[in-house]
């Protein structure tokens, strides 16, 4: 009996047995496959990053897209230099040529604008200009600084008392003669040329002394900046002619390195001379003719319509300097007058005149008709 009963149990056992294998067998199987099923799908999950190029799609379009909001990105960049404070009155007239050419061009052109003599003076910023490399695009010059660069005809410009008043120096300014002035530097090779012409006033002479007339001047040492002219004026007037940069020359004034120099009214009041130089004599020997001008380097790496926004703006410009010079003028010279600097009126030019005849016609021998086509322009 109990025999029996140990059978019928491994029976019992040992089919419980086979039907568990015969269970898990399958199962281990159809285990695998569903298993890997999220595997085999992975390509599926993927699909985002497989369709990584359609959400890439708007970077790749972001440089188009910058582009069409800051056109300046692929502006030229023409770097301009100034010897004066921004609030003289070649100050503000490089700002207003600043502003409509970059306003004209769309942005396309952008005026880096660099003044109060950070790039140097005006001999320093045209021996960079003239010597190539770039560094330097533009500049506002003295009519007069390209004389000693093979500039003859601007040079007439600074003879003295070639003008009698603004309005005969405008008659110049905006004639067909003055065109051909521009254009003398890049015809004679210089390798700049002129864009417009303007003026900051007469110049006349201050002093650390104090002064009354011409004859104040003998024996003392002027300022001039190594041009010709200046040196036959200053010489005229019984004067020493002494050269010194004008980055320097506030110091030369305090410490008796010269006695004098020359400069417009405004330029005058805002490089602080009065503080060093208190007395001004007008005796008017010159106006201001300035010009600003540009290397045929930078020039020609415009398109015709940019340079045509160049003259343009050049136009706009000039004729702003030309509404704001002599009320400019007029408003620094009453603030000399009540901060105490003693302004000395000349009621006869007349010996200022003779004395400086031969320095007038040493420098116009050639240029004679020239000369007389300015003279009669008042």
């Amino acid at each position: 009996m109990k025999k029996r009963l140990l059978s019928v149990i491994l029976t019992a056992v040992t089919v419980l047995s086979m039907t568990a294998c015969g269970v898990s067998a399958p199962e281990v199987p159809e285990a695998a496959p569903a298993a890997e099923t999220p595997a085999a799908e992975t390509p599926a999950a993927e699909t985002p990053a497989a369709e990584a190029p359609a959400t890439e799609t708007p970077a790749t379009e972001a440089p188009a897209a910058e582009e069409a909001a800051t056109p300046a990105a692929d502006a030229i960049t023409l770097v301009m230099a100034e010897v004066n404070p921004l609030d003289t009155i070649v100050g503000m007239t490089d700002q207003k040529f600043k502003e409509e050419v970059e306003a004209r061009s769309g942005g396309s052109i952008i005026i880096d604008l660099q003044a109060s003599g950070v790039l140097g003076s005006e001999n320093d910023v045209l021996d960079t200009m003239l010597g190539g490399g770039g560094t330097i695009d533009i500049s506002r010059i003295s009519a007069f600084a390209l004389t000693s660069y093979g500039g003859q005809k601007s040079m007439l410009l600074s003879l003295p008392y070639i003008f009698t008043s603004r309005e005969h120096f405008w008659n110049f300014a905006t004639s067909d003669l003055a065109q051909e002035f521009l254009q003398e530097p890049s015809e004679n090779g210089s390798g700049v040329r002129g864009l417009f012409y303007g003026e900051e006033g007469f110049r006349h002479f201050f002093t650390s002394y104090e002064i009354e007339d011409i004859n104040s001047f003998k024996g003392k040492k002027i300022r001039v900046s190594n041009d010709p002219i200046m040196n036959g004026l200053v010489e005229g007037l019984g004067a020493s002619p002494t050269v010194v940069a004008f980055g320097e020359l506030y110091s030369a004034l305090q410490t008796g390195v010269v006695d004098g120099a020359e400069q417009p009214i405004a330029n005058y009041k805002s490089n602080a001379f009065p503080e060093v130089a208190p007395y001004m004599i007008l005796d008017g020997h010159t106006l201001g003719a300035i010009q600003v001008i540009i290397t045929d380097e930078a020039w020609n790496k415009l398109s015709p319509e940019q340079q045509d926004i160049l003259v343009e703006a050049g136009k706009v410009a000039s004729e702003y300097n030309r509404s704001i010079s002599e009320e400019k003028e007029q408003e620094v010279l009453k603030e000399l007058k009540d901060s105490g600097v003693t302004i000395i009126e000349v009621d006869d030019i007349t010996p200022w005149q003779e004395a400086v005849k031969p320095v007038i016609e040493e420098n116009i021998k050639g240029l004679e008709d020239y000369y007389q086509k300015i003279v009669d322009m008042k």
